[in-house]
This record gives C-alpha cells, sequence and structure tokens, in this order.
C-alpha cells in the first residue's frame, strides 16, 4: 500500500512538473525557447542561428478573422516589411494541425504571402504544435518579441483593441510597434506582456 501511495505521489510530481515547466519556458526576460523548425520554402531555421538579431514571432492562422484584418488592411504587412528594413527578423509561425482551420502546405503558405504582399522573413511550419505549446501561443495572432541575446522582450497582442475591424487599427495602441522601439533603444519593454486577442490555435488533439 505504501509503494502503490509513493508511485502515486511520484506520478502527480511528474504531471505537475511538466506543464510548470512548460509555463517557465516562455518566460520574460529569460532565454526564448529553442526551436528548428522546417520553412515553408523547404529550409531548416534554428532560432539559435537568429542570435544577435532581434526577433518577432507572429502565430497566424489565414482564415481567422483577426488575422484578415491585419492582413487585408495592410497592418501586418508593413510592420513586416518596417522590421526587415532595420534589421528585425520577422517570423510567422503556423500551428494548425492538418485538417484544422488555418493549415496549409508550404507552397499554400508562400502562394497566401505574395497574395497579401506579406514579407515576413520565413514562415515556420508547425503542424504538431510543439513550438506553439513551447510559447504557450494561444491566438492568432499572438505576438512575441526576442532580444538579440535571445531573451523575450515582449508577449501579448499586436495591439490594444481586441476587435476584428480594421477602421480600429489606427485608433489602437501598437504593442509591438513599442515594444520594437524600446529593444531598439535598449529600454525595459515598457508594456511587456499584454492580452493577446483572436481566434484559438488549432492544435492537434
Amino acid at each position: 500500500m505504501m509503494k502503490r501511495m509513493l508511485m502515486l505521489s511520484l506520478g502527480l510530481a511528474v504531471a505537475m512538473a511538466v506543464p510548470i515547466g512548460a509555463r517557465a519556458a516562455a518566460t520574460l526576460d529569460q532565454p526564448a525557447p529553442g526551436f528548428t523548425a522546417k520553412t515553408a520554402d523547404g529550409r531548416s531555421l534554428d532560432l539559435a542561428s537568429l542570435r544577435g538579431k532581434t526577433v518577432v514571432l507572429e502565430w497566424t492562422n489565414h482564415e481567422c478573422p483577426y488575422v484578415r484584418k491585419h492582413y487585408e488592411s495592410g497592418n501586418i504587412p508593413s510592420q513586416q516589411k518596417d522590421a526587415a528594413a532595420h534589421g528585425i527578423v520577422w517570423l510567422q509561425v503556423i500551428s494548425s494541425a492538418s485538417g484544422e482551420q488555418g493549415y496549409v502546405d508550404g507552397a499554400t503558405a508562400q502562394q497566401l504571402n505574395a497574395q497579401r504582399g506579406a514579407a515576413p522573413a520565413a514562415t515556420l511550419l508547425d503542424p504538431s504544435g510543439a513550438i506553439g505549446r513551447a510559447y504557450e501561443a494561444r491566438t492568432t495572432p499572438h505576438m512575441y518579441v526576442i532580444r538579440p541575446d535571445g531573451t523575450l522582450a515582449y508577449k501579448g497582442g499586436i495591439d490594444s483593441l481586441a476587435t476584428a475591424n480594421k477602421d480600429d487599427i489606427a485608433k489602437a495602441e501598437p504593442y509591438v510597434k513599442l515594444a520594437l522601439a524600446d529593444v531598439a533603444a535598449g529600454r525595459k519593454v515598457a508594456q511587456a506582456s499584454t492580452r493577446p486577442y483572436g481566434c484559438s490555435v488549432k492544435y492537434a488533439g
């Protein structure tokens, strides 16, 4: 009986440790979770290879109305292009599982970006959801900014108005733009954690 209780206690401890560790993995001012991912154009990209550059991670789902708001208005494409002009690496991440809303293969992801005038440095294909779960990405869009030293500077929404209305973009506080300005100036991000909004990430299972 004692042996069984000990085994149950150990099992419970392990079960509790896993989610706690996952939560700690995407902690502000701590090293961002590392990953190696396949890109839409068939390459392999290791986050560690981008050390020394500011990196933006954007979780996306082209069928989500909140994502469409920011692409059809040109808001995200313009931010992607501005980021590239300043040496910032902007990565789209698609964590929709096969058969779920937003799932696309690499060729389709590239075609969608061409149609929308999007200009990410790369699009990461994450149908297993491993990268999304490591970062606890919950919505599309869900945004993260990683400093050149590899630590997480910002996580949350792209802006302050949680609507699918394009007219609200001009009135919203542009959280990601502000975070990037703080990082570029070597300042602590003033609003480092905000509430993400959008469609839920369509993970497997």
